[in-house]
Order: structure tokens, then sequence, then C-alpha cells
């Protein structure tokens, strides 16, 4: 059996949507993403900290399109990691200033995460990893990823 090397990390989400214009706005107005290319209102590239690309938004087969049915197949969300919980936190303050509907938020001992959906309904979440020392194991040192209830207040009083 194949074992990915440990160093393989997730580089890049394409994310259908139905409006090139929104779907931009919500990422760099709610979540911070700078818009690195935009080719016409077929495709735009974004990402933080001016790497060529984290997402990647385009309408090539779904302009004018419909989130998919709940039951069906697909993407359940994409998950956008923070370096420590005051960037998380700053990240929560902007999506609830912009009237963003949280969906749900949980402590899972191995991180902290909140969860919503984009103006195509696309789910995402943005968390943060506690530090692995600090992650709950079993005894027999499994990992023992829980769902706690998440204290949005404490975590927003972090927010620089």
């Amino acid at each position: 059996m194949y074992t990915a090397h440990p160093e393989t990390r997730v580089g890049h989400i394409h994310l259908k949507v139905a409006n090139l214009d929104r779907a931009i706005g919500f990422y760099r107005d709610v979540l911070g993403f700078e818009l690195q290319q935009q080719i016409g209102d077929q495709a735009a590239f974004m990402s933080a900290g001016g790497y060529h690309h984290h997402i990647g938004l385009n309408t090539w087969e779904s302009r004018g399109g419909t989130p998919p049915a709940p039951g069906h197949t697909g993407m359940y969300h994409v998950a956008f990691l923070y370096p420590d919980r005051p960037a998380l936190a700053q990240a929560l303050k902007s999506v609830i200033e912009s009237g963003v509907h949280l969906d749900g938020a949980a402590d899972h001992g191995v991180s902290e995460a909140v969860y919503f959906s984009d103006p195509d309904g696309n789910g995402i979440e943005i968390y943060r990893d506690r530090p692995q020392a600090e992650w709950p194991r079993e005894a027999d040192g499994s990992l023992k990823i829980v769902t706690e209830r998440l204290d949005l207040r404490a975590l927003l009083a972090e927010a620089a």
C-alpha cells in the first residue's frame, strides 16, 4: 500500500460558482484573500500572502447555477487553517460583521473550528490547530478527536 509523503499538503481548491464577482467579493471582503488574477467573468485566482493561488473560482460549468441539493455527493467543506487563535478570531470577527450566518462551531480537541457557507452554498470551515503536544489521546496513544462546544465569545475576545 502506498503512503503519502509526510510533507504532502493540500495546495489549492477550485470552486464552481454561479457569479464570479459575487464570489470574489465574498472571498476578498469577508475572508480577506487577495485577488491574484482574474480572467474576465470566467475565473479568478485568490490567495493569502501573495501565493499564486489558494482558491480558484470559476463559472466554466456553473454560471447562473444553483447549489447542489442536500443528500448528493460533492465537497462537504473546504477548510482554511489559521496560524493561531488571534488570527482565527480576527477571521471570525470579519465573518460575523459581514452578516454571514454561522452553521456551527466546535472544539475538536485537536483544533477549534467555525462553519458557514459561501454565497454559492460551498461549505467553509475556518480553524486553528492546537499544538500536537496538546492533542487528546486515548490510553493506547491514538488520537481522540471530539466535538465539544466552542466558546465563540472567548474566541472573539482574542480578535486584534
